[in-house]
């Protein structure tokens, strides 16, 4: 590739296909799930195919980030052509989630199967997010491996077990010196409508457990009078919410959405929510999913109704997960909800709360020389205007990453969509989002250079 005429690289990314759709298919046939109790092989596997690509596209060194308990993340640096173009960095992950309940899956979720229209490719992590990385190379081999930007590279190999790397970035600023982030870890709102996710919510966990008697007694001749702690539990946990379905602990931020969002009909269809039940919660989609709060009941420990006694509990435990405006800090809002919790005394009696993890959410700043460059890439890639959206998922690097380099630019948009199945049986990728989103990321390279050598300055990292 010569030049960087938009035309030359759609006609470029369009010759490459048939060597990213192949790369994409090995890479998804290896099971790289970097969980307790599965074979770190594989996961290996995943590292050095991953390392042989990118060497083939132009970045000659790559080193492994070694930090203990998590799989090595790959490094590498492609120097900028020029010391006043900017440098940007690329991150997207090679592990997956494991496969689930393989009997829901229409092909064996490792071996990597055309979908039945044939308009995309089946099997588990090839949206989230192998189909990423190769947009990368995609973006890379574009230009033959000689980019108008400086690239440096972060491909991690843990990151949905999660690891140390997300705090490591701020510890060694240097290795992500960069003016650009592409963090390729989500795509678009909805097949065919580019979207640049500008917010995430923030998380945080904790458990709340009621304990009332030393063992469990005989309900006929004790109940009515002992406390009974699953109740307790239950009466604690029907305080969360109002009779709307909206969170009803003080101190939780939440604004009205002014993105882009679902429609209610696509939401019933991506969440399974059966016929006849309402949505909960009042507002907008955007504010619900996306700038409010959330709790959710993830797990409790209490009898089973197959194993149930007819006898008073003595011992109730719940899990909560907690998602926050990406604005508000993760531990306030921690602390909010174990004020509301603590406040509780069902029927008179105290609960024990326990805080958890937490992980912050994170806002992009929008109008700057690369969002702007990624705007005009996303409407040449997918030829609509792009929108901004947000994900109620929680990607704690990009924070991470923000703080090692709080002046870089942070992009977030890639080849999967939300209606993809991630983490779900039969996950999918479809051939037009990965097309778009490898001639996105070389149109997005072309036109921030160029802005840059307009009267930008770069970094030179």
């Amino acid at each position: 590739m010569t030049g960087h005429d938009p035309q030359e690289l759609e006609a470029v990314v369009d010759g490459l296909m048939d060597g990213l759709v192949a790369d994409l298919k090995r890479l998804t046939a290896i099971p790289s799930i970097a969980f307790p109790g599965y074979p770190p092989e594989p996961v290996r596997e995943a590292h050095d195919v991953m390392v042989r690509l990118l060497r083939g596209a132009g970045v000659d060194t790559t080193e492994d980030l070694i930090l203990p308990g998590t799989a090595p993340v790959i490094t590498g640096h492609i120097p900028p052509p020029a010391p006043r173009d900017p440098t940007v960095l690329l991150y997207a992950h090679y592990d997956v989630q494991p496969p689930g309940d393989a009997s829901l899956w229409r092909s064996p979720p490792f071996e990597p199967t055309e979908t039945e229209d044939g308009l995309g490719l089946r099997a588990r992590g090839v949206a989230d997010c192998k189909a990423n990385l190769i947009v990368h190379l995609g973006a890379l081999r574009a230009f033959g491996g000689r980019p108008p930007t400086g690239v440096r590279i972060a491909f991690e190999g843990q990151e949905e077990y999660g690891s140390p790397f997300d705090d490591y970035p701020p510890t060694d600023p240097a290795r992500f010196d960069c003016d650009a982030m592409v963090i390729a870890d989500t795509g678009n709102l909805r097949p065919g409508t580019p979207t640049l996710t500008t917010a995430l919510r923030g998380v945080a966990e904790l458990t709340v457990e009621v304990r009332t008697l030393r063992d469990a007694v005989h309900s006929g001749e004790y109940g009515g009078a002992a406390p009974d702690a699953l109740l307790a539990l239950v009466q604690a946990l029907a305080t969360l919410h109002d009779a709307r379905g909206d969170v009803a602990v003080e101190g939780l931020r939440r604004e009205p959405w002014d993105g882009t969002a679902y429609t209610d009909e696509e939401f019933r269809t991506l969440g399974g929510v059966l016929d006849g039940m309402p949505l909960v919660g009042t507002g907008g989609l955007g504010e619900r999913l996306w700038s409010g709060p959330a709790l959710t009941v993830t797990g409790v420990d209490a009898p089973s109704v197959d194993q149930g006694a007819s006898a008073v509990v003595p011992y109730a435990r719940a899990k909560l997960n907690l998602r926050v405006h990406p604005r508000q800090d993760p531990d306030e809002a921690m602390r909010a909800l174990v004020r509301h919790l603590e406040a509780q005394r069902p029927f008179g009696i105290p609960l024990t709360v326990t805080p958890g993890d937490a992980g912050p959410g994170f806002e992009a700043r929008t109008g700057g020389p690369a969002y702007r460059a990624a705007t005009v890439a996303l409407r040449r890639a997918w030829g609509s205007e792009p929108v901004h959206a947000a994900t109620g998922g929680s990607i704690p690097l990009v924070n991470g990453l923000a703080r090692a380099v709080p002046g870089a630019e942070v992009l977030l948009f890639g080849a999967e969509d939300n209606m993809s199945g991630l983490h779900g049986p039969n996950e999918r990728v479809l051939y037009s989002e990965l097309r778009a989103a490898v001639l996105a990321e070389a149109v997005f390279l072309s036109e921030y250079a160029a802005a840059y050598r307009s009267g930008g300055r770069g970094s030179g990292a």
